[in-house]
């Protein structure tokens, strides 16, 4: 890996025009990796450029052909598997046996799948049989879906090739050029995909990467008024200001932001299945997943039960140096995030909840991480739903658990919060399990399972959890502009 990473822009690898960079250091040790470019509008206007150039040849490329390209990118992805899962985990402090189990082998696919659905897809035809002055008129209305032009693409540091590719893929499969803004966190597996992407044969300026920070070079590329389409994956706060940003040029924007998960325990639920879940569903990449179930709301006859075991479960889990194969527990993104994690932890003790495991900095697993930012995974109960910890995206290892007596009840705790991403149920009535998941303020709904996620389902968010949905035929549709011609017969 280079000391200093570059842009990939038009198919090259280039320098910020700034030549200025960023530090980028590992969770894990506390120490710089590698810099990372700090670009700006500069950077982003040549990007753009090189994007519109590339645009109407790709556009104009056949289905199959864009097919065959993006599917070798996926094979280059399985061919560097290890390499990536390496990098990843230095990156973001996750344990590598988690980049190599999920966030690589979900890269390739992301591209695999979106490769293939091209090869499918069909356009809407109606005959009509029409009223006119001169008597009926026949005509067929075809419904014809094109790419939109240059899509900016910003993704997070939680899951950074995961995500970024669950962007890239749709949008220049269906023929649109891209510009894609990794986080200036976790940059190193979106430089190695440029790299890729120009052994796989991609069209410069099909894909350009730009690295730098959100408030210039991310605020460039959602501003930019050649940029009409904008996906973005990160907190609540930055895509309301991203909202603000593209009103005034009518672009497309789809915002995937921040989740409170509610977690559903019945007294009826299968226990070892739903501890052993909830345990993965809380701690899984140190809570630092849109996803996880950081709200826990148990049936009282089983809550006393269900904490013992769930802290239990969290002691249990292996922290250690994220290279170390056998770490299930890595180091939080970094030591600002760690900071805010634990604020929110000492604002539970003041507020009168109980910290029934962990609740500080974990000590570090060996010499080489002591100065990492490692926090163990953490219980809390007795708190107020409404209280801040409650009902605020903490986005680290930590869960609360709450007590509920009624169906009714559940449901009013688990939808009291701005949010509305995702949510759990466990129960082994199947009447029950209809009924709340039909009530639950979420855009999705695991019962009796977490994480389990078909490529071809919409995926997105309610309320402050975002806005458009991405997967299967949504992010197709998202992508492209739908025309239709009126042929009078």
């Amino acid at each position: 890996m280079p000391d200093t990473l570059t842009n990939l822009i038009d198919g090259e690898q280039v320098p910020a025009q700034s030549a200025a960079t960023l530090d980028s250091i590992e969770p894990a040790t506390g120490l710089v990796h590698t810099r990372v470019p700090d670009s700006d509008d500069a950077d982003i206007d040549a990007a753009v450029a090189a994007a519109r150039a590339a645009f109407p040849a790709w556009s104009d490329t056949p289905p199959a052909e864009r097919s065959r390209l993006i599917l070798r990118l996926a094979d280059l992805i399985e061919r560097d598997l290890d390499r990536l899962a390496r990098a990843e985990s230095i990156d973001s402090g996750k344990p590598i046996s988690l980049a190599r189990a999920v966030d690589i082998p979900r890269a390739a696919a992301n591209f695999r799948f979106f490769a293939t659905a091209i090869l499918h897809t069909d356009s809407a035809a109606h005959q009509s049989n029409l009223p006119g002055p001169g008597g009926a008129i026949r005509a067929l209305n075809v419904t014809l879906r094109k790419p939109r032009g240059v899509a900016g693409l910003i993704s997070p540091w939680n899951l950074p090739l995961y995500l970024l590719t669950w962007k890239i893929a749709p949008a220049i499969a269906t023929g649109n050029t891209a510009i894609a803004k990794p986080s200036e966190v976790t940059p190193l597996t979106a430089f190695m995909l440029g790299e890729l992407a120009v052994e796989a044969g991609l069209p410069p300026g099909v894909l350009n990467i730009v690295h730098g920070r959100g408030p210039t070079a991310g605020a460039a590329l959602v501003s930019h008024p050649d940029v009409p389409t904008i996906s973005f994956t990160g907190g609540t706060e930055t895509g309301r200001a991203i909202a603000h940003a593209g009103a005034d040029t009518f672009k497309r924007i789809s915002l995937e932001l921040g989740g409170k998960n509610p977690n559903l325990v019945f007294a009826d639920a299968e226990l070892d299945d739903a501890v052993a879940t909830s345990v993965r569903a809380a701690f899984t990449n140190q809570g630092q997943i849109c996803l996880c179930g950081s709200r826990i709301l148990v049936e009282r006859s089983i809550h006393d039960e269900f904490v013992d075991r769930l802290v239990a479960g969290a002691m249990a889990r292996r922290l250690g140096d994220p290279l170390d194969e056998s770490t299930e527990h890595g180091a939080l993104v970094s030591e600002d995030h760690l900071a805010k994690v634990d604020s929110y932890v000492q604002l539970a003790r003041e507020l009168g909840g109980e910290i029934r495991c962990g609740g500080k900095r974990a000590a570090p697993p060996n010499n080489r991480c002591k100065d990492g930012a490692f926090y163990e995974p953490t219980v809390i109960t007795g708190l107020d739903p409404a209280c801040r910890p409650q009902q605020e995206e903490i986005f680290g290892p930590v869960v609360i658990v709450t007590p509920f007596d009624t169906d009714d009840e559940a449901l009013a705790i688990a939808n009291a919060t701005p949010y509305g991403l995702a949510s759990m149920v466990w129960t082994s009535n199947l009447k029950r399990a209809h009924h709340v998941t039909e009530r639950l303020d979420t855009a999705i709904v695991w019962v009796n399972c977490w994480m389990l996620r078909d490529l071809r389902t919409p995926f997105g968010g309610m309320k402050h959890s975002g806005l458009g949905r991405e997967g299967g035929k949504d992010a197709l549709n998202f992508f492209t502009e739908p025309k239709n011609v009126c042929i009078r017969l």
